[in-house]
């Protein structure tokens, strides 16, 4: 059987904590949020429990394989501990699990606002180990007004954030803009240049990472332009088609694109292929892999990720387009698993979506050796075999293989390959599975 092995994960980023020292927890119960170069996800306790210690603050990188937190698992809580928790979670207030973070932190939220009242604005509030920390609602307010928890003066528990804060925060950051706007400004009065330094969301500092592993790979780079007249003809009629044969979702040049990719690879599975260094660092070896999992890099407001579809190569155009759609929508609302984000053999970047003709794309997973990157439609003129003047509607493909092991003449082949399909759509018929 062939080895499978991907590249792990090594370290994460510590996201925010939903449990804090003393506090209790069940098997199951959500204990922090983790920020990997592929995605957001929240650890769960394995354990009934109280939380003794934890071993990282947020913004904080952990090791993979390394405690997150102490749990005192003992058979039975202490009665001094269970009296300090209250006899039941609904007396003290406390969510008793986790799980259901949005409704628990609300409740706590609105206790807290009843105890702690109005504050005295000359009395600083303590700056607790977690002041940092917040419930969601809060969360969800400050994304909402654009506000940095880390500016705002908390007033809650241990110098937590509440929902007061933020808006106290926001309105007096309102009233100091309009207070500057208001000041006549001199337009002849030389000014020095302002630098503002900002933190990397977990993404950019996965992505800066990982980019910066790249430079070790030695890049063959191959581009040319190819005709896609006829593809564009076959899309649109498709598209006005008014009885679709199993999809209605209307199909771009992109599904098309994948599928001639991976039916070129049967033909050119080096492209396609791992480099496995796991036995010996120099005497490294190819892995050839037979499932086509090619990989989308999309856009997202937190940065680039880069999900991909499984098994192309058993895939119609109608339903690379509808998973397409489907990791496209995941992404923009954070909520792609890890599955759609590991696996990948070959990465397709379709960077003529937002703009630009050329691109010069970079093999940024350590297990893939190929990555293709497509530039923007345009429409030129051209001759046709009498000599006349004809439109056509051409596509700059740019490629990038990992030269360790991938020689040009193999990529050339491989981009002649697509190039037959993509400029004679038809043909994709005969290799279709």
């Amino acid at each position: 059987m062939a080895n499978r092995r991907d590249v792990g994960i090594k370290e994460v980023q510590i996201i925010q904590w939903f449990v804090e020292p003393e506090a209790r927890v069940e098997q199951f119960d959500k204990l922090c949020e983790v920020q990997s170069d592929k995605a957001a996800v929240e650890i769960t306790s394995r354990f009934d429990g109280v939380i003794k210690k934890l071993h990282y603050e947020p913004e904080d990188m952990a090791q993979v394989g390394k405690p997150l937190c102490d749990i005192d698992v003992s058979s039975e809580i202490s009665p001094e501990n269970e009296a300090a928790f209250g006899s039941t979670p609904e007396q003290a207030g406390a969510p008793s699990s986790p799980q259901q973070p949005q409704k628990a932190a609300e409740q706590h939220q609105a206790e807290e606002d009843q105890i702690t009242g109005p504050q005295n604005d000359s009395k600083p509030p303590p700056s607790g180990k977690h002041s940092s920390l917040a419930t969601p609602a809060v969360r969800g307010l400050l994304k909402e007004l654009n506000v940095d928890i880390s500016e705002v003066t908390g007033t809650g528990k241990d110098g937590r954030v509440l929902k007061e804060d933020v808006h106290k925060h926001a309105s007096s950051r309102s009233t100091t803009s309009t207070t500057l706007s208001s000041t006549p400004i001199s337009i002849n009065t030389p000014t020095s240049q302002t630098e503002t330094p900002i933190t990397l969301t977990p993404i950019q500092s996965q992505m800066f990472k990982t980019m910066t592993r790249s430079l070790s790979i030695p890049h063959f780079t191959f581009a040319d332009e190819l005709d896609i007249t006829a593809l564009s003809r076959l899309r649109t009629q498709l598209n006005q088609d008014p009885h679709p044969p199993s999809s209605t979702i209307k199909l771009s040049y992109l599904p098309f694109i994948i599928k001639a990719l991976s039916l070129t690879l049967h033909a050119h599975p080096l492209l396609n292929s791992r480099i496995d260094t796991s036995t010996s660092s120099s005497h490294p070896r190819l892995i050839l892999r037979f499932q086509h999992n090619i990989g989308i890099a999309i856009d997202t407001p937190q940065g680039l990720i880069v999900p991909n579809i499984k098994s192309v190569n058993e895939k119609s155009i109608p339903d690379i387009a509808a998973e397409l759609t489907r990791l496209h929508s995941l992404a923009q609302a954070s909520k792609l698993t890890a599955s759609d984000l590991s696996g990948g053999t070959i990465t397709v970047s379709n960077i003529g979506s937002i703009g630009g003709t050329y691109v010069s794309p970079i093999i940024a997973s350590e297990t893939e050796v190929a990555i293709l990157g497509i530039g923007k439609k345009r429409i030129v003129p051209a001759f046709d075999e009498g000599g006349g003047v004809v439109r056509k509607e051409v596509m700059h493909f740019s490629w990038s293989a990992d030269h360790r092991v991938v020689d040009g003449a193999s990529v050339a082949r491989c981009a002649e390959g697509v190039r037959g399909l993509v400029e004679r759509p038809e043909r994709m018929v005969l290799g279709m599975r």
